[in-house]
């Protein structure tokens, strides 16, 4: 089930669990989709703090998943932060707002994303740009990322 992900220069693994089919060998795609907004919530914090010249050291951001009522429509995120730094209560409680303002946040709760799926007319056509865009130096318009998932036995 193991899946190799390739968005621009950079690679990952995704996989399922054992108990779905899979070998655990990456984050299954949920992982993955919590996984941004955990890191986007980590990025945004810690440009904010930059920025301000607020004393952040560190940031660690854990999320946890409900998934017990997706097939209703409802997933539920929690995102608890743990801040490092010398920090005062005020500062703890702007870099919380900045968190809550992350992109990807916006994305999961008030964007209509609108999905688009079609087949490619030749897998082995698409590898091969694949592979010739992986070491050229061609980069996407900053508002478009290419990603590209393969699975091959």
């Amino acid at each position: 089930m193991r899946h190799e992900i390739h968005i621009g220069r950079n690679s990952l693994a995704t996989d399922l669990g054992v108990e779905q089919g899979g070998e655990a060998s990456g984050p299954s795609p949920h992982d993955l989709y919590d996984a941004a907004l955990g890191a986007c919530k980590a990025l945004t914090v810690l440009w904010y703090a930059k920025h301000k010249d607020i004393p952040l050291q560190g940031i660690e951001v854990s999320v946890e998943r409900d998934a017990s009522q997706e097939r209703a429509g409802i997933y539920r995120l929690s995102a608890a932060l743990s801040l490092t730094g010398d920090l005062s209560a005020a500062q703890r409680e702007e870099l919380l707002r900045a968190a809550q303002k992350c992109p990807i946040h916006k994305l999961m709760t008030e964007v209509t994303t609108e999905i688009s799926t079609t087949l490619s007319p030749d897998i082995g056509l698409l590898s091969k740009r694949l592979d010739a865009r992986l070491f050229a130096d061609v980069a996407d318009p900053p508002d478009r990322v290419r990603a590209v998932i393969r699975h091959q036995q």
